[in-house]
């Protein structure tokens, strides 16, 4: 079965980032994609220390969660990562995720190519384009196939569930999903 892996960068639990990455593994999973979220807020991921033990050994030796998050990034047909703004950009952690995934992947003989990646960025006010572009960039340098939507794929809210009301952030979010399906389908047979 094909399947979609969504991992929120927020710090913290239950909030927009989350309940935007839910809507779309919601909308997957009611097209017949298997769906797991993974919430960075439940895991520890340091920053890359720039050791090259990923060049030596393909793999990362720092001891954290990282090994079994990038495992599941490997296993899964496709990717979504979301994030709220921070300052700007996207957060430390998810960053910290993204850095060592690309370097570990690219030594890896390219492991992340021709999977389905997806961004979601979540802001109060600003920073949202940019942020989803910085998402963007880990795809595209993986060489992975990125879909579209009728948006750009943010979201509006700070409040706890806040983004419910940003309907359009809503309909971006659920179409992306659908067109995610489509393309794993059309690639999956």
């Amino acid at each position: 079965m094909v399947k979609v892996i969504g991992i929120c960068g927020s710090p913290r639990m239950r909030g927009n980032t989350e309940y935007l990455i839910n809507e779309a593994l919601d909308t997957l999973k009611a097209e017949g994609i298997e769906v797991e979220l993974i919430r960075l807020a439940e895991k520890t991921v340091a920053p890359c220390e720039a050791c090259e033990a990923c060049k030596a050994l393909m793999d990362c030796q720092i001891a954290d969660d990282f090994q079994e998050i990038f495992a599941k990034m490997e296993e899964a047909d496709g990717i979504i990562v979301g994030s709220p703004v921070y300052f700007g950009s996207a957060t430390p952690q998810m960053m910290a995720l993204l850095d060592r995934a690309g370097y570990v992947a690219l030594k890896k003989n390219r492991s992340l190519e021709r999977k389905v990646g997806a961004s979601i960025a979540v802001a109060r006010r600003a920073g949202a384009n940019f942020t989803f572009a910085q998402l963007n960039y880990f795809f595209f340098i993986n060489g992975m196939i990125v879909p579209g939507s009728t948006y750009w794929n943010v979201g509006y809210g700070r409040a706890l569930e806040e983004v419910k009301s940003d309907e359009e952030g809503l309909r971006t979010v659920r179409n992306l999903a659908v067109n995610m399906a489509w393309l794993l389908k059309k690639i999956h047979g």
